[in-house]
């Protein structure tokens, strides 16, 4: 079912499909809730899932200014809307440093919680000099030739070589960002806190996915922080970068229904 809430007077667009225990699944940057439909198809026969478009991805339309604790209250005015009082939210890359600052603000509300290629680490001086160049390229250029340019770098080498389609697919669906909003995520990004406390407080479970080719979230990162939990699930996709709910979209649905499942 299809639905939206007004907030700050603007339109925000979300999903809700399937019965049993809530879950929500957050895109990442340069995607809209639509990067989830293998998840959503696999998973809404057991559980609820509830699947927002971001401020200024998708459907939604742009917050200006908006902060990643700015888009986490975004998501608890759509759990609240959707009287949920918990769920487990599963965030992918720019989705899991939203749901890490969701987290820190009201942990009370999450039963569990997953970082898909995502990190608690802040941006590193070099990081934000590439996002930096990002910003100037996008305002130069528009945000879909800075799309179509840094989405391939996302995939592995397997994918590029093996399934260019999938890229190709993925490109063609980024046409309806606008530069306010790629920058707005970018500029969000950047002044992101280091949030490795919330894994190291965090009492529920937390799942970790990681791509062995990611270059955005690179494993080594993501191994440096699963053990600070209390109870972590710790899943490699062998044959993804950035991209494994596209790239290995069958691991991925058994991976998260079995840390559904079992939490």
């Amino acid at each position: 079912m299809n639905k939206e809430i007004q907030i700050t007077g603007k339109k925000i667009f979300y999903r809700v499909t399937g019965e049993g225990n809530p879950v929500m699944l957050v895109h990442g940057f340069g995607e809209d809730g639509t990067v989830w439909n293998n998840q959503v198809d696999f998973l809404k026969d057991k559980f609820r899932i509830i699947i927002p478009d971001l401020p200024g991805s998708g459907k939604s339309e742009l917050i200006e200014n908006s902060s990643l604790e700015d888009m986490a209250e975004v998501l608890h005015q759509i759990i609240h809307e959707e009287d949920i009082d918990h769920c487990v939210m599963i965030g992918h890359s720019m989705g899991g440093y939203i749901t890490l600052a969701f987290a820190e603000m009201y942990w009370n509300h999450l039963t569990a919680f997953g970082l898909f290629h995502s990190s608690a680490y802040a941006d590193s001086k070099e990081k934000i000099t590439t996002r930096q160049k990002g910003i100037e390229f996008i305002n130069e250029h528009g945000a879909f030739a800075f799309l179509k340019t840094a989405t391939p770098n996302l995939f592995s080498p397997l994918t590029k070589a093996e399934n260019p389609g999938l890229i190709d697919k993925q490109i063609s669906s980024l046409d309806n960002f606008s530069p306010a909003a790629l920058v707005s995520y970018y500029e969000a990004m950047i002044s992101r806190p280091d949030r490795t406390a919330i894994l190291l407080q965090a009492t529920v479970p937390v799942l970790f996915i990681i791509g062995k080719y990611d270059n955005a979230v690179p494993p080594e990162d993501s191994l440096q922080q699963c053990h600070l939990p209390e109870k972590s699930y710790i899943h490699m996709l062998n044959r993804s970068g950035h991209m494994g709910m596209l790239e290995e979209p069958q691991q991925s649905n058994q991976i998260l229904e079995k840390f559904l499942l079992d939490i």
